[in-house]
Formats: structure tokens, C-alpha cells, sequence
């Protein structure tokens, strides 16, 4: 008779993992006493003169981990980064993690922490998936510090004449809470400023948290903070963060959160967590810092970038390489065959029975990310991130599935196994590596018009037929053109669910168009937002938000986080 192995929850098993002290973590990768700034005994910041210091430093190969579109069935996308920087540490190859920080919006909700799972976890995981050093909060400090100087501003004579009906620079909180999209602040009489419509961003959404996770240092953190647009005058011409005279007080309260984090895996890897924004509002990506930073201490890393190829890889190779020219060498798609059967039509409750039929159906999905990032030159290797309910026949059948279509391919096991569930991944990437040259280039030129640069992306990645621009869009491209804001990137804003901007199309949709609703100018972050589909700025919390299993007990233990 088989006995059926306990499976320990996520928390149990970080709760039972031994740390060792950050300052030895920091030592395998060559850090100092004097390189690290202490967040009590496992967390540190690595200090401004070491990131000086570091930048003569060779840098390392950049793998970068993406996955296809989500479903609620999980993907598993953090646990195979960090279970595959845990396997080329395995192997003697000196690799270092970078990873994005939770948000507590997505926490608290539905969607759960980003620090991994299983065997192949950050830790310490309760504080990263919770206030970690504070970074969030310091974002969300400046955010509405800066909220408050605009408000202040009107109040006090408002000398750079803001039209009050045109404010774009919104506060923000880190939760997902809807009652906070749309208010009316300025109420109770003249002495309470001047009423008028307002909303709230998730802090993860603010244009801040872009600026940071895409400044190269604090000098020019300051310079991105000074060219955020947060409102128009009445000739309707931007005014700019630089126009109040408040970017230094706002880079004040971000001297310490533009520091990146270093943490350790389960099995001790070095892991450096920094920067979150979201992918299907933002660009998704962990900051260049953390990324570069990453990049002079080991000899490889492993990063990865939000939601599905369509948008959090797009972002970073349209986006974030270009910024800093941080090149990956190769892309991992990570893929589950649960996923892979509810693109095929297959319920979520109908997820743990065999069928290889919507999983052939479902394939479509894979086949074109992998296309995507053919698009960019790359070489790639798909990630079969291994679930108990898989069968063999299913396993089976998906690696045919990708031999048939000329695809790498490796299982992984990294969530039951760590990093040796990760080696064969790990093994094929190096292969790959030595190899193929990558001949990375972007999908467009920046000085392609704002609409041909749209349609490049829907067509080539989304597999779009063609696009359509609300009339308010069309006059914004009129506006950004004539403010000299057309030779930016573009940052497509729409849902993580579908390659389409209608969440209902999984798998592999055919024949849609995508729709620019409005665009979001994110002038210091150096992108221009396009919005389609009704994607939300502030999220909100599900009928069972996770928040409703988390306790602490009597000795603070945390208790019931994932």
C-alpha cells in the first residue's frame, strides 16, 4: 500500500528552512561588512559605495524567466527562478537571483505572495511577502508626499496655474482597496483646500515605483523624479514634477528604498529583491539596479519579468534593455500542464484529470510566446513546471508536442525537489548558452511613430490583426507628439489573461483587434502607458480575500501566509 507524502504548505516549509546570517551569503559573492547595510540578521541593503564600487566588474550572463499567460491554475514562474538559480549553484556556476518585491495588494487579495514556493522559496519569506525593508513604503510616502505639494500648491495661489480639472498625478496605497478609485478630497470649506475630483493607485502602479526600479542611480532617480508630469495648466501644457521644485524632497525619501535587498534561497543562494511593478499596468520588471548589480557578483543570473511573454518579457526586452542595455542571453518560458489545459478549455475544478486533448489544444498558448521571443532573436528553453496531478501520458505528450515543434524543453520538479528538481533545466540552459549566440534586437526603433510601435507589438507579439484608437487617444498621440514625447517606448497596459485585451480569449486567439482606450504619459519613467481593455489601476479584494487565513501567533509566528 502507498502512503501519500504530507504536502507542507508553503510557510511551513520556510518556517523549517535553517538561514544562515546575510553577512555569509554576502561573503560567497565577494560583499564586505562595510558593503551591506543590516535589516536585523537575515536582510541587508547592499550600501551606495559598494554599488560604485562594483560597477568595474565584468558582468554575468542574464537568464531571463517569463512564462505564458497566467490562469488561476499558477504557473509557478518565481519557484523555477529561484529553483534554477539553486540548480547552477548546484552545478559550481556562480549565479545570483533577482527578483521583483510582493506587493501586499496581491497578498492580502488573491493572487498570493512572490517569494517562490515549496522547496524553491526566498527566505526570509513572511518579511519579504509583507513590509521586507520598507521600500514599498517609502514609495508610497513619496507618492502622496508629492500628492500633497500639488493640492498644496492650488491652495496657496497655485503659481504655475494647474487646471484643477487636470490633474493626473493620483495617490496610492498598497492594498487592493475599491472604494479608493475615485474621491472627492477638499471638502469642509476653504481652509480644507480646494475640492475636487481624485483616486488612488496601488502603490505598484504609481509612476514612482517605475522611476526607481528604471534609474540607474540617485542622480538620476532625481532626474526621472523631476520630469513626472502630475498635471496641466490652463493652456494645457504639462507641468512637471521639476516645475514645483520637489524632486529633491522626494529623492530624500527614497535614498535608502533605491538600495537593493540581499536575501538567501532555501539552499543559500544569494537572491537580490528590489523593485515591483506590475506587468499589466507597469513594466514588470525588478529594477536595473538589481538587475546590474546581480550581473557584477555572479557569473550568471536569473531574473524574471511579470505575467506572460505578451507583457512582462516584451517589457523588459522593449523597455528595461533598452534603459541600460541589460541584455538576456537566453529566455526561460515557464509552462504547466494544468495551465496548458484550461487554455485547452478545461475548468478549473477539472484540472487534476488526465486529458491530453486539451492539452494539445492548449499548446497553442506556448507555441506562441515561443514565437514572441523568436522575434527578438533569443534563444529559449521551455520549463515544464511539474504539478502532483500531471501524469506521465500528459508529461509525455507535451515534450512530444515541443520536440515536433523543434522546442528545448526540460522538467523541472524545483517546488518538491529544489534545486536538484531544477538541474535538467539548468543543464539545458547552459548547453544552449555555449552553443548559440544571441543576436538580441528590439522588435522596433524608437523613432517609429507612437502608432506604429503599438501595432508592432500587437501584431508580432500578441498576434493581433489590427488597432483601433479611441478618439480621446487620438488626440492624446496629437498631444505627446507635439510635447516631444513620441520617440518613447510604449508600455502596454491590458490583461495578463489573454493575449488579446479580452480576458474571456484564451489559448491562442485569431483575428482580434486590440483597442487604445487612453494613454498614461510616464514621462520619468521614460514610457508612455497605452490602455486598453478595462485594466485597473487599484485593484480590487476577491469575496475570500487570503487575508481571511492569515493570523500570528502568541509568539508572532506568522501563521496562514500561502
Amino acid at each position: 500500500m502507498e502512503v501519500k507524502k504530507e504536502m507542507k504548505s508553503d510557510i511551513e516549509i520556510a518556517q523549517q528552512a535553517v538561514m544562515k546570517p546575510i553577512i555569509h551569503i554576502a561573503e560567497k559573492i565577494g560583499l564586505s561588512d562595510d558593503d551591506i547595510e543590516l535589516y536585523g540578521k537575515y536582510k541587508a541593503k547592499i550600501s551606495s559605495q559598494a554599488l560604485i564600487d562594483l560597477k568595474k566588474n565584468k558582468s554575468g550572463k542574464l537568464i531571463l524567466v517569463t512564462a505564458i499567460n497566467p490562469t488561476p491554475a499558477g504557473e509557478g514562474k518565481s519557484t523555477v527562478t529561484v529553483g534554477l538559480g539553486d540548480a547552477l549553484n548546484k552545478l559550481q556556476k556562480k549565479a545570483v537571483i533577482a527578483m521583483r518585491e510582493p506587493s501586499l495588494g496581491p497578498t492580502m487579495g488573491i493572487k498570493g505572495g512572490a517569494a517562490g514556493g515549496g522547496n524553491a522559496q526566498v527566505l526570509p519569506m513572511e518579511d519579504i511577502n509583507l513590509h521586507f525593508t520598507g521600500d514599498l513604503h517609502a514609495i508610497t510616502t513619496a507618492n502622496n508626499a508629492l500628492a500633497a505639494l500639488v493640492d498644496n500648491h492650488i491652495h496657496q495661489g497655485n503659481e504655475c496655474r494647474i487646471d484643477q480639472r487636470r490633474i493626473v498625478w493620483k495617490r496610492a496605497v498598497d492594498l487592493n482597496d475599491r472604494a479608493l478609485r475615485k474621491v472627492v478630497i477638499g471638502l469642509g470649506g476653504p481652509l480644507q483646500g480646494v475640492p475636487r475630483e481624485d483616486g488612488f493607485d496601488i502603490t505598484v502602479a504609481s509612476e514612482i515605483m517605475a522611476v526607481l526600479c528604471l534609474a540607474a542611480d540617485i542622480t538620476d532617480l532625481k532626474k526621472r523624479l523631476s520630469q513626472m508630469v502630475v498635471a496641466y495648466n490652463v493652456d494645457k501644457e504639462p507641468v512637471t514634477v521639476g516645475d514645483l521644485g520637489v524632486e529633491g524632497a522626494l529623492t530624500l525619501l527614497l535614498k535608502d528604498a533605491i538600495k537593493p535587498n540581499l536575501v538567501q534561497t532555501i539552499e543559500h543562494s544569494p537572491a537580490i529583491i528590489h523593485g515591483g511593478p506590475f506587468a499589466n499596468i507597469a513594466h514588470g520588471c525588478n529594477s536595473v539596479i538589481a538587475t546590474t548589480t546581480a550581473a557584477k557578483l555572479g557569473d550568471y543570473v536569473v531574473t524574471e519579468a511579470g505575467f506572460g511573454a505578451d507583457l512582462g518579457a516584451e517589457k523588459f526586452l522593449n523597455i528595461k534593455s533598452r534603459n541600460k542595455e541589460i541584455n538576456p542571453e537566453i529566455v526561460v518560458i515557464v509552462a504547466t500542464i494544468r495551465a496548458l489545459k484550461m487554455h485547452g478549455g478545461v475548468a478549473k475544478q477539472e484540472l487534476s484529470l488526465e486529458n491530453t486533448e486539451a492539452l494539445k489544444t492548449g499548446f497553442a498558448n506556448l507555441q506562441k510566446h515561443v514565437e514572441s521571443i523568436q522575434e527578438f532573436g533569443l534563444p529559449f528553453v521551455v520549463a515544464i513546471n511539474k504539478f502532483v496531478t500531471d501524469t506521465e501520458a500528459e508529461i509525455e505528450v507535451l515534450k512530444q508536442l515541443c520536440e515536433q515543434a523543434q522546442i528545448p524543453v526540460a522538467l523541472t520538479e524545483v517546488w518538491e525537489n529544489g534545486g536538484d528538481g531544477g538541474v535538467e533545466l539548468a543543464k539545458k540552459v547552459l548547453a544552449i548558452l555555449e552553443q548559440k549566440e544571441q543576436k538580441f534586437e528590439h522588435i522596433y526603433p524608437l523613432d517609429a511613430s507612437i502608432e506604429e510601435k503599438i501595432h508592432t507589438i500587437a501584431s508580432k507579439i500578441y498576434g493581433a490583426k489590427s488597432v483601433e484608437y479611441s478618439s480621446k487617444a487620438k488626440k492624446q498621440i496629437a498631444d505627446f507628439e507635439k510635447y516631444g514625447w513620441a520617440n518613447l517606448p510604449i508600455c502596454m497596459a491590458k490583461t495578463q489573461y489573454s493575449l488579446s485585451d479580452d480576458p474571456s480569449l484564451i489559448g491562442r486567439p485569431q483575428g482580434f483587434s486590440i483597442t487604445i482606450r487612453e494613454f498614461k504619459p510616464s514621462i520619468g519613467a521614460g514610457f508612455l502607458v497605452a490602455l486598453t481593455g478595462d485594466v485597473m489601476t487599484m485593484p480590487g479584494l476577491p469575496k475570500k480575500p487570503a487575508a481571511l487565513k492569515m493570523d500570528v501567533d502568541e509568539n508572532g509566528k506568522a501563521v496562514g501566509l500561502f
